[in-house]
């Protein structure tokens, strides 16, 4: 059974992702009302966000090479080509994040597979090159119980879920600012047309307007 995936994002009015400073506090407010039950996250912007709001990564500990027993939500990260071998840990020590749980395809290297079982983080094959993201969602509620997942992590990851119907809600945080040239499309590399319902609007702090669309033609569960 497929759960609802919500993609949440921060945008410019030209639908931008970057290059503009965005409202942390307001976006994570948002993204918190949802109440989901994982966060899905794309591996190149967990790769990029580390680098570029920590100047180093810590070193791993003995601590590292076990799972961690604190509470919160765990981030689930297909990562087919071992984008995050030696990183991982970081996550793992966030305060924001119970765990990680790697989905992984038949090609990815075998000395990322290594790292993973060293170290007791969870994953699953779901493909023959790439991971299978329908099959993502489908463990993800099987065998954890998530039956809402929300992913605000860039623009690779959201447009291959609203590409292949997995998506059941956008929603967008617009900012009021338009970065022009520099700006990154949000939906830049989605081929097919997306037909959505409004399902709420709001105006926040008297200047940033929060937008939720319902997708008409995603997969049925």
């Amino acid at each position: 059974m497929l759960p609802k995936v919500i993609v949440h994002n921060s945008i410019s009015i030209d639908c931008s992702l970057t290059n503009f400073e965005v409202n942390m506090p307001l976006h994570y407010q948002l993204a918190g009302s949802f109440k989901a039950d994982l966060h899905l996250v794309g591996s190149n912007t967990a790769k990029i966000g580390m680098e570029m709001f920590f100047e180093e990564i810590p070193e791993e500990t003995k601590a590292d090479f076990k799972k961690p027993g604190k509470e919160g939500k765990s981030w689930a990260i297909p990562d087919s080509k071992g984008i995050l071998k030696g990183l991982l840990h970081f996550l793992r020590q966030s305060e924001y994040c119970r765990d990680v749980l790697i989905f992984i395809s038949k090609n990815t290297p075998k000395d990322y597979v290594e790292y993973l079982e060293k170290r007791e983080y969870d994953y699953y094959v779901v493909g023959k090159k790439e991971c299978d993201l329908k099959k993502v969602l489908e463990l993800l509620n099987e065998k954890y119980g998530a039956k809402t997942i929300l992913t605000d992590t860039g623009c690779i990851l959201g447009n291959l879920l609203m590409e292949q119907g997995l998506v059941s809600e956008i929603s967008l945080l617009v900012h009021p600012t338009i970065v022009g040239k520099k700006s990154y499309n949000m939906f830049g590399n989605i081929q097919k047309n997306l037909k959505l319902k409004l399902a709420n609007k709001k105006i926040l702090e008297k200047q940033y307007v929060w937008l939720v669309y319902e997708v008409m033609n995603r997969l049925s569960c």
